[in-house]
């Protein structure tokens, strides 16, 4: 028997907000990128510890977080997760259940 996976309103306290990359062509023929907001969603903050991250994603200085949320479909690990003025790629896209949640697996972006 599979194990259902319950996403709790109140742990959905952080308000993060899922970008896209986006191309726009100046009138000019200049192309330029920007990132664009796909969806600002609640989510749960879950802290990796030093070494989990370590040994999931390799060795590095960059911190890492775990973001988990209610299922929305499209997102991809081409998109990032902004929280607070920080800014996260997204490694690794977990669904929760069978549509219930996704649980973001990221890395903070180099300044």
């Amino acid at each position: 028997m599979e194990a259902v996976t319950m996403i709790r309103a109140g742990k959905l306290d952080k308000q993060i907000t899922i970008e896209r990359e986006t191309e726009t062509v100046a009138a000019s023929g200049a192309v330029s990128k920007t990132w664009a907001p796909v969806a600002t969603v609640r989510a749960e903050l879950v802290q990796l510890r030093a070494e989990e991250y370590l040994t999931s994603f390799g060795e590095g200085d960059a911190g890492g977080a775990v973001f988990r949320t209610r299922y929305l479909s499209g997102i991809t690990t081409v998109d990032r997760v902004t929280l607070d003025s920080t800014t996260y790629d997204i490694d690794e896209i977990a669904e929760l259940g069978r549509k219930r949640g996704l649980e973001l697996r990221c890395s903070v972006v180099a300044a």
